[in-house]
């Protein structure tokens, strides 16, 4: 029996969606935990086809926007449109989304090809439509001939794609993804970012993620919306967010970042903008110049991370690769009095602490 909701008899039939409507909007959207504001008054739209992540913190509201999204939660104010239908009143299985979660969420007594084709199976899709449907799915996420197999014989990496081809094979409009590569090992979580983006460019449905990783929002993403306490403190390109980031919050929170005070002013600069200069040399013409003394030095590998102590007062983060220096000469720098520079264009004027204590 399908579990497709029904039109109200009062209701007539929405009109199409135009090729330009967002797939999700997202209205003035607050949610309240008794005295706890989790999500306070957002707006948001997301383009059809995008892969577009909610990156915060834990507790920055990010995961409770999804589940309103997805009808688990329901706002106590705002509105939730899916290519501008109004599906804020409508329960979970009435709106066409799926969610992927972190842990996996499969039937372990069932094979693989019963767990992805479990949703075709309930809305009443045919045995050899469902069978087509489920090959085609197991094999965009590079699991053909899997489909016998237990849950328990896979793979933790396996398992997530397993819960991938489940949610995709209904084909909804959006797939909500809940902090899917939480539970793998950077390695394996690495790799399954590449693979989700591949995934999502070669399905073309409408990728909303949600993570507490920069990484896997900078590797992904077409926008990225940064979450601070219920709020949203920045939305544009993974570029646009790290490069010219609006906040200190966001300075701080995507990558790492410098922030100078002058004149009463705050700006930001990135570790890997600043030059690091012996105290005789000449930087180029136009830089910006700073004096100072090495206090730490920290060597990781490929890069080695400088924190340098300036004589006008502010302490500043270098990185620099590790291209032909051994981890001894790199160490030895600890002391040294140095010269820092950088363009003045990549010098961002950003706001003080977050939007919200901004007013």
């Amino acid at each position: 029996m399908s579990t497709q909701a029904q039109p109200r008899p009062t209701e007539s039939a929405p009109a199409p969606a135009s090729a330009d409507e967002p797939d999700v909007t997202l209205r003035g959207i607050r949610k309240t935990y008794g005295d706890v504001v989790a999500v306070d008054r957002v707006d948001l739209e997301i383009a059809r086809g995008e892969f577009f992540t909610m990156l915060g913190p834990s507790g920055s509201g990010k995961t409770t926007t999804l589940r309103v999204i997805a009808g688990f939660e329901r706002p106590d104010e705002g509105r939730v449109l899916l290519r501008g239908a109004d599906v804020t009143d409508r329960p979970p299985y009435a709106r066409d989304v799926n969610t992927v979660f972190q842990d996996y969420a499969l039937f372990p007594h069932m094979s693989v090809a019963d767990n992805v084709a479990y949703g075709l199976k309930v809305k009443g899709v045919p045995r050899a439509q469902r069978r087509s449907r489920v090959d085609e799915a197991l094999e965009l996420v590079r699991l053909g001939g899997f489909g016998p197999r237990k849950p328990l014989q896979l793979s933790g990496g396996q398992r997530q794609r397993v819960a991938l081809a489940r949610a995709i094979v209904n084909r909804p409009e959006v797939l909500l993804l809940d902090e899917p590569l939480g539970a793998l090992d950077l390695k394996l979580r690495q790799e399954m970012q590449i693979e989700l983006k591949r995934i999502q460019q070669e399905v073309g449905i409408t990728f909303l993620y949600v993570t507490h990783d920069q990484e896997e929002a900078l590797t992904m993403s077409d926008r990225v919306a940064v979450f601070n306490h219920g709020l949203i403190e920045q939305v544009g390109s993974p570029a646009d967010v790290y490069e010219r980031p609006e906040t200190e919050f966001v300075a701080g929170f995507v990558g790492v970042s410098n922030v100078l005070v002058r004149s009463g002013r705050r700006f930001t600069i990135r570790p890997e903008k600043i030059h690091l200069l012996g105290e005789d040399e000449t930087a180029e013409p136009g830089m910006q110049l700073e004096r100072g003394v090495v206090q730490e030095v920290v060597y990781v590998g490929m890069v080695t991370r400088y924190v340098v102590a300036l004589d006008a007062g502010d302490t500043l983060v270098v990185v620099r690769q590790n291209l032909e220096r051994s981890s001894a000469e790199t160490l030895a720098d600890r002391g040294r009095r140095v010269q820092l520079a950088w363009r003045p264009e990549h010098t961002v004027s950003i706001e003080p602490g977050t939007r919200e204590e901004a007013g």
